[in-house]
């Protein structure tokens, strides 16, 4: 990665190891991420293909039972707690959102630092217990099985997650304060990017949720340690009682991995369909009422644990209410297409998929969230294909668009446009092709967790297992082209997309400070009728 060589950037201001190791510039701390969360997702993603490798014959001949626990659960940890939690929020988020209000940096730069060595501690921590044994409890740590019988290395995982949940609320914290107090002159509340506003909807996620599932993920290891009867009911404690503290933060963490790529995809609709917003206000609050609905629906977890019918007719109503803000926004982007004048550029056909695929995962939603089908498929292949729409496709479409869209301000270079194009169409194929059938499995009865399984689903899974192929196909294909554009991509200029906002009004790559000349804003997000009409852009190629 590098700049023009005649200009001091955030990328040639230092150099050596050193200077990144111990740097304050939340620009290279959301590099740093980057590179941290790219090797998780690679481990976590070498899983998931073992996995659908094992699933493509029913007779389970190619790992043991134990091994599969294994497998999977440490599949979900990775994915989950180490790759799709702080993928935008650290990334893009490090390094954008100081520039699109108008800041020199993060409110608290050295905890930002803080915050990436709790991250990598945490992350090395778990993936040495995959090296000594694994774990086999399921991402979901339910007791008694983390604190009764599990044989693997629960106590090292659970305290890596630990560790980890304090990067996201330092993070989170940092991003409330810079907001609060940082943005530049002019840069009023109703001026803000609405990819601030998801960033700020979800740091309250962050703040108010981790902690309780870090002292739930606490309480198994002392439990497990100690026998302090917390869960175990032979000391007086409640197994149940785990679930509920575990899903009160995690059905809320679906919205950390999910809000910030809404925020993605209101600056994509916009700079390529070259309109205003529709609906900038309602977008704003809806990211808010879902941070805050996120909190009251996590009983649809357990409709079966024997909870009351009243309180699962409560959850389930309650459940039905965050499927309004998430139409609303889906509906204003819609409309911002409208008589649009759309580019299909490659951050534009990754915001396209999320429609489509966040539609599919969000109505699967609301069929779970209803009592009685909820109970039919329950730990079954829906779930699994519901939960991969909401948290893998949509969560991850909007991670590589926002990761092309602002690539160029990144890195200051122009990555190959026709082979990514060419990835988005691959990963959107093999997304679908991967996880749809696994709606028709479940619907006919074919439980999550089993490596063995009857012979009449063997079709639909070996669909999705060659799905999976193609999709691991179009993950690859952006390491590739990206990696080759810093070295011989052409120089991205300030502003490749014509897009509006103040990270396009800084050079690219932009300097330490961010801005040459403190910015001033004096008019509204995404004024697009004042500006001239984009251009296709081809270089890269």
């Amino acid at each position: 990665m590098s700049g023009d060589p005649g200009e001091t950037n955030y990328l040639n201001a230092s150099h050596g190891i050193g200077s990144w190791l111990l740097t304050r510039d939340h620009k290279r701390i959301g590099i740093l991420y980057l590179l941290g969360i790219s090797v998780f997702f690679v481990l976590g993603g070498l899983m998931a293909v073992l996995i659908r490798a094992e699933l493509a014959t029913p007779q389970g001949d190619l790992f043991s039972s134990d091994v599969y626990n294994r497998l999977f659960t440490m599949h979900g940890i990775l994915m989950i707690f180490f790759f799709l939690i702080p993928s935008i929020p650290a990334v893009l988020g490090n390094f954008l959102l100081p520039i699109m209000i108008g800041a020199k940096d993060l409110a608290f730069p050295r905890i930002n630092l803080l915050s990436w060595y709790l991250y990598m501690i945490g992350g090395v921590m778990t993936f040495v217990s995959l090296l000594t044994g694994g774990i086999d409890t399921g991402w979901t740590f339910y007791t008694p099985m983390s604190t009764n019988f599990a044989q693997g290395q629960v106590i090292v995982t659970a305290v890596g997650i630990f560790i980890a949940g304090f990067s996201s609320i330092l993070t989170g914290l940092n991003f409330i304060v810079t907001i609060h107090r940082m943005r530049a002159p002019g840069l009023t509340w109703f001026r803000l990017p609405l990819f601030v506003w998801a960033h700020y909807a979800t740091s309250i996620i962050q703040i108010l949720g981790t902690p309780v599932v870090a002292i739930a993920i606490l309480l198994v290891g002392a439990e497990r340690l100690f026998h302090i009867g917390v869960f175990d009911p032979k000391y007086g404690g409640d197994p149940l009682l785990f679930q509920h503290l575990f899903w009160f933060y995690s059905h809320p963490a679906v919205y950390i991995m999910i809000l910030p790529s809404m925020g993605v995809m209101s600056e994509l609709v916009t700079a390529f369909s070259r309109k205003r917003v529709f609906g900038y206000h309602f977008i704003a609050f809806s990211s808010l009422f879902i941070a805050v609905i996120g909190f009251l629906v996590w009983g649809h977890h357990m409709y079966i644990s024997g909870q009351s019918v009243v309180a699962g007719a409560i959850f389930s109503f309650l459940t039905m209410l965050v499927a309004i803000p998430s139409a609303v926004k889906v509906f204003n982007w819609t409309a911002t297409l409208y008589k649009g004048s759309i580019s299909l550029q490659t951050p534009m056909l990754y915001a396209l998929g999320f429609i489509g695929v966040f539609l599919i995962g969000g109505l699967t939603g609301v069929m779970l969230g209803t009592l009685g089908i909820d109970i039919h498929v329950h730990d079954t292949y829906f779930i699994v294909a519901h939960f991969h729409y909401v948290m893998v496709g949509s969560a991850i479409m909007g991670y590589l668009g926002g990761l092309h869209f602002w690539w160029p301000k990144i890195t200051g270079r122009m990555y190959n446009e026709f082979w990514s194009k060419i990835s988005a169409l691959v990963i959107f194929i093999g997304f679908n092709t991967t996880f749809f059938p696994q709606f028709i499995l479940g619907y006919l009865g074919m439980p999550r967790r089993y490596h063995m399984y009857p012979a009449e689903f063997q079709t639909w899974n070996v669909l999705s297992s060659a799905g999976a192929t193609i999709l691991g196909f179009g993950y690859l294909l952006p390491v590739i082209y990206l990696l080759w554009s810093l070295k011989f991509g052409a120089k991205a200029p300030a502003n490749p997309w014509g897009a509006k906002g103040l990270e396009w009004e800084t050079s690219s790559p932009p300097p330490v400070l961010n801005f040459d000349t403190p910015p001033v804003v004096t008019e509204e997000a995404y004024a697009y009728e004042t500006s001239t009409p984009a251009k296709e852009v081809t270089v890269g190629v």
